[in-house]
């Protein structure tokens, strides 16, 4: 597994001291009780690390937050963008059965019948449960809500997961 672990993106500059809104996979999520640092994959593909100075809650499970060095709107506007990492070292490890659902992101999707559907890209938290991504080339792209009647099994070590596709009408 890598070392870092996706869990959210920056969506916004918000302020003119260099805040950025911030939306996390799970909008529950306590991650930023746990790290102090996160790692910052730019959209040219650049990946900095920078430290914590503030966050707060946001409106509509959003998160506000202060990065170190970051001081400006237009320091902040740098980063809208960028997909949020953690330090897997920096976070208390899953119990047995659990994992990141960053963990998720990567992992080949297959239907019931073996069927490749492509890879998880994405994890959306845009209701009561998080909604995965898949993307393949040549493939349709297909939204799975993350929830036992449309996931039928996650194998996190092995890369896999099976889902059975909500019927599109």
């Amino acid at each position: 597994m890598s070392a870092l672990l996706q869990f959210g993106y920056v969506s916004k500059a918000h302020s003119l001291t260099g805040e950025v809104l911030v939306k996390t996979f799970d909008p529950t999520s306590q991650i930023f009780n746990d790290v102090e640092r996160v790692a910052l994959r730019l959209r040219d593909g650049a990946e900095i690390e920078l430290g914590i100075d503030s966050v707060r809650d946001g409106t509509k499970g959003t998160l506000i937050i202060g990065f170190d060095g970051v001081e400006s709107r237009e320091s902040a506007l740098r980063l809208v963008g960028a997909t949020l990492l953690a330090f897997r070292d920096d976070l208390p490890q899953p119990t047995e059965g659990e994992f990141f659902q960053g963990d998720l992101v990567g992992l080949e999707a297959f239907d019931e019948q073996g069927r490749p559907l492509g890879a998880v890209a994405e994890i959306w938290n845009s209701g009561p449960v998080p909604n995965l991504v898949i993307r393949g080339p040549g493939l349709p792209e297909v939204w799975v809500p993350f929830a036992e009647e449309f996931v039928v099994s996650t194998d996190v070590k092995g890369r896999r997961l099976v889902v059975r596709p909500p019927e599109i009408t």
